[in-house]
């Protein structure tokens, strides 16, 4: 899946489909796609008080580019584990999740959850939830003759995979950070045995639906990093993940699927390394409060699409700020290989103004005045 540096030629009058595909592959295009983060919940409720229509479509009200859309797969458990609330505490509430993990959340705001008993804390409750990953059961399945009409009619990239389809990822939501890291030392083989048993989970899924529907990407979601770094060592990688990358991205290769992308909040200047010997193509979102320069990490991997990188934080303040943001960033809006976005989704501290005046300024940027 070779990329090559890309020319921005307005010539070209590209498809959303096109155009995405061509940018993440680093080849010309007409503009650079404006496909965004959405905001928080929280949020949306903001905004609302502000103007924004109650029942708006946020993609299509700020007129962004339509972007991926996933194929109609259930790659979770089946059957799933209810959600149900076990325990209000007031302030907080003590839940089942769709994982089957017990969880303490705060009662009125988004934010990481607590674990009090996570779903697989051994090698006895990995068996039994193994059941609930049977890549054969039909009713994980849609009416394909439908799907494939779905996709016929729409200009939108085929997207599988998403959260929480990922090795560490999917791990650090079934057992949590502490109990997966102690893990990778107490326990190799049960952490092994996951993430192999996970890909090829995946791999028979993805499988059948690529029988069916032409894949532009398989998206990894990750989340193994913080501020500080990463939460495992580049040698760990290796051990644990890098094989099942590979087995990946050469089915990939087989099925002609251009694009293998890896989404992981936190630091990830370390982790590019490994992730640019596995072959991944395209990683997001690159957190600037967490130390991540995307004008420096593209010169340093300038084969790879990055998405994101733009500082959320500048969006909280004045126009003049935003627009110093975006200046900053200005250098990767004249390449292909390049995707436009905030470094994670909209939180409420940010006005309605403010993100339309942010909007406003990155069609400018990109060519994209009137749309």
């Amino acid at each position: 899946m070779p990329i090559t540096k890309g020319r921005i030629d307005p010539a070209l009058k590209l498809n959303n489909r096109e155009r995405m595909v061509r940018a993440i592959l680093g080849q010309d295009v007409d503009r650079l796609p404006l496909t965004l983060w959405g905001p928080w919940g929280e949020t949306l409720e903001r905004w609302r008080q502000e103007g924004y229509p109650e029942d708006a479509n946020f993609g299509a009200y700020f007129g962004l580019d339509t972007g991926f859309s996933d194929v109609a797969v259930n790659l979770g458990y089946y059957p799933g584990f209810e959600y149900k609330v076990l325990e209000d505490r007031g302030g907080t509430k003590l839940i089942q999740d769709g994982s089957g993990s017990i969880l303490e959340i705060m009662a009125d705001h988004s934010t990481i959850p607590k674990i009090i008993s996570p779903a697989v804390s051994g090698r006895e409750s990995w068996e039994k939830l193994k059941e609930r990953l049977d890549p054969r059961s039909p009713e994980r399945y849609p009416d394909w003759q439908a799907e494939q009409e779905r996709f016929a009619g729409s200009d939108a990239a085929v997207q599988i995979g998403d959260f929480p389809c990922g090795l560490f990822g999917t791990l650090r939501d079934m057992m949590g950070v502490e109990e997966l890291l102690v893990g990778f030392y107490d326990d190799p083989e049960l952490i092994h045995d996951m993430m192999d048993y996970l890909t090829d989970f995946w791999l028979a899924i993805y499988e059948e639906a690529a029988r069916y529907i032409q894949i532009d990407r398989i998206h990894i979601w990750e989340d193994m990093s913080g501020k500080q770094g990463p939460l495992i060592s580049p040698t760990m990688f290796r051990e644990f993940m890098t094989a099942n990358y590979k087995k990946i991205i050469a089915f990939a290769k087989d099925r002609n699927i251009p694009i293998i992308s890896v989404d992981t909040d936190g630091n990830m200047d370390v982790m590019m390394t490994v992730l640019n010997e596995a072959g991944i193509n395209m990683v997001m979102p690159f957190e600037v409060q967490a130390g991540c320069d995307v004008v420096a990490i593209k010169k340093q991997y300038p084969h790879i699409c990055l998405f994101g990188g733009i500082d959320k934080r500048a969006l909280t303040k004045d126009r003049e700020t935003i627009d110093a943001e975006l200046d900053r960033v200005d250098s990767l809006f004249h390449q292909s290989g390049y995707i436009p976005g905030l470094d994670h989704l909209v939180h409420p501290e940010v006005s309605f103004d403010n993100f339309k005046y942010f909007v406003e300024q990155l069609k400018i940027r990109l060519g994209m005045e009137g749309v």
